[in-house]
């Protein structure tokens, strides 16, 4: 199964966020898509960073309320692990358990955003495959 199997039940839209915008700011942003993570990006299409709730919780933390004020720039993550439409979900879901990230951007052949995909997107869609396997398997035995 690859990504884009995921991404024909999930879609592709995707929250941006851009570098200077304020961390109160993303808390908004995240409220009100009920969203974990946003990609920073200056114009919408590139990925300049990820930055997530965890990212914020971090640095209450260590810097305080402060924080808030500061732009997103300041706590994203600027290394970001990206993938594609065409990779495999199975292996998606080892690179985000082995680099402990919960939020993959897709991009496209030109490195263009076209969706994000969670940790809980790739579950669901596990659950999915397994339900329909039993459902066939019941079927099979009762038939």
């Amino acid at each position: 199964m690859k990504i884009s199997d995921v991404l024909r039940s999930k879609g592709g839209g995707v929250v941006t966020i851009k570098p200077d915008e304020t961390v109160s700011g993303l808390l908004s942003l995240l409220a009100e898509h009920r969203i974990g993570a946003c990609v920073v990006s200056i114009d919408g299409s590139t990925v300049d960073g990820i930055v997530s709730e965890r990212d914020v919780v971090r640095h209450l933390h260590t810097s305080g309320t402060g924080i808030l004020e500061a732009p997103v720039s300041q706590i994203m993550t600027s290394d970001v692990t990206t993938g594609s439409a065409d990779d495999d979900i199975a292996a998606l879901a080892g690179t985000m358990t082995e680099q402990r990230v919960r939020h993959v951007p897709i991009v496209d052949g030109e490195g263009r955003l076209t969706a994000i995909v969670s940790i809980g997107d790739v579950v669901k869609h596990r659950l999915s495959e397994l339900q329909s396997e039993a459902d066939q398997l019941r079927d099979y035995i009762t038939h």
